[in-house]
């Protein structure tokens, strides 16, 4: 196959950045979309010139680092796939493809592709997570909870950062990625301690991280690559009146 890549170059966060074309020959349908990326890079690293920058990590579709806009949306054509696994099966001989890094201003951008997505750290130092402790792994049914309410969680966790949702939103909101973390513990009895205080601290961490809001646009959910649905951003917003009025109540 013979494809010419538009990639996103800049040389960091201060500097004007530009669509550079390649073109990348010699490759076949059943490479990985990263690992095309990294034939171009050992081409450019032979001919003396700067390796495109690009973050990945697992390449199997579990952690969400290979975030990339391909041909303007993230992580490309297929639903439910991280870039790292899609293949050039998916593309035309001769193609052109454009990759671009995930455009937020709260995931500034480090080198090429490689964005700061620190932002979303922070909103999980907030308040996603649990104190009490857990120890080892329990036996199972050691804390009985009903199989749909489980399975919901389990949904809920799928959500790996990846930041597609960010990326995808015309308003740059990360109201998904939040209301997966809340919408995790909130449902199981490990997040009941710090319930109404962890929804208050990760939307009030998300508000100062400079994300925007949510209007119902509903790309985050077309582009995220674990299927997070759109209704949990409903659970995120009954949880947070829930606890303002607890808050309220309390006095």
């Amino acid at each position: 196959m013979r494809v010419t890549l538009n990639i996103w170059r800049q040389a960091d966060a201060g500097a004007p950045g530009k669509l550079v074309p390649y073109v990348v020959e010699g490759v076949t349908e059943h490479m990985s979309f990263l690992e095309m990326l990294d034939v171009l890079n050992e081409r450019l690293i032979d001919r003396g010139e700067e390796p495109v920058a690009f973050d990945h990590d697992c390449r199997e579709g579990v952690c969400g680092a290979c975030g990339q806009v391909i041909d303007g949306v993230p992580h490309g054509p297929h639903q439910r796939t991280t870039t790292c696994q899609l293949h050039l099966r998916s593309f035309r001989d001769g193609d052109t493809i454009t990759i671009e890094p995930w455009r937020a201003q709260a995931f500034p951008v480090v080198k090429d592709l490689v964005v700061d997505r620190a932002a979303f750290d922070r909103i999980i130092a907030a308040g996603g997570y649990v104190s009490v402790h857990t120890g080892s792994a329990p036996d199972g049914n050691a804390i009985p909870i009903g199989k749909p309410v489980a399975e919901r969680a389990m949904d809920a966790a799928e959500c790996i950062g990846c930041g597609a949702c960010v990326a995808a939103c015309p308003n740059a909101s990360a109201m998904l990625f939040v209301a997966a973390k809340v919408t995790q513990l909130a449902l199981l009895p490990q997040g009941q301690p710090e319930r109404e205080a962890r929804v208050q601290a990760m939307v009030a961490q998300m508000e100062r991280e400079g994300f925007g809001a949510c209007t119902n646009h509903g790309e985050c959910e077309a582009v995220c690559p674990k299927g997070i649905p759109l209704d949990f951003i409903g659970k995120l917003n009954r949880e947070l009146l829930r606890a303002s009025a607890k808050q309220a109540v309390a006095g």
